[in-house]
């Protein structure tokens, strides 16, 4: 993998938000979960889809806090538009585990 300078780390914008919803998205090509993340008021709530559903239920994620990046644009999953990427690394098995604060943070905190 190359080499980045520390200004290009800073052109990606990291937040934190907790989800608001969380449902089933069976219109995508793989296993997601579509979810509403509050980004706090300066970003306001934001969509994702996140394939995400190994270790995760829509109902579990409620209220939990994720790590996204803010800055990409919008991609369009099936129906939906997604508008952040929700962070997470690959277990053994390759489902996805979550990336978050391990103590609560106020949403839109940006990633140090």
């Amino acid at each position: 993998m190359s080499e980045i300078s520390f200004d290009d780390f800073l052109k990606v914008d990291i937040r934190v938000g907790t989800v608001l919803r969380a449902e089933p998205f069976p219109e995508a090509r793989k296993p997601a979960i579509r979810l509403w993340i509050d980004f706090g008021p300066q970003i306001g709530e934001k969509k994702s889809s996140a394939q995400i559903t190994a270790h995760y239920t829509p109902e579990a994620l409620i209220g939990r806090q994720v790590m996204a990046v803010v800055n990409f644009p919008p991609r369009q999953i099936g129906p939906m538009r997604s508008e952040v990427l929700v962070l997470g690394v690959s277990d053994p098995e390759g489902g996805i585990v979550l990336l978050a604060p391990d103590l609560p943070v106020p949403n839109g905190e940006r990633m140090h």
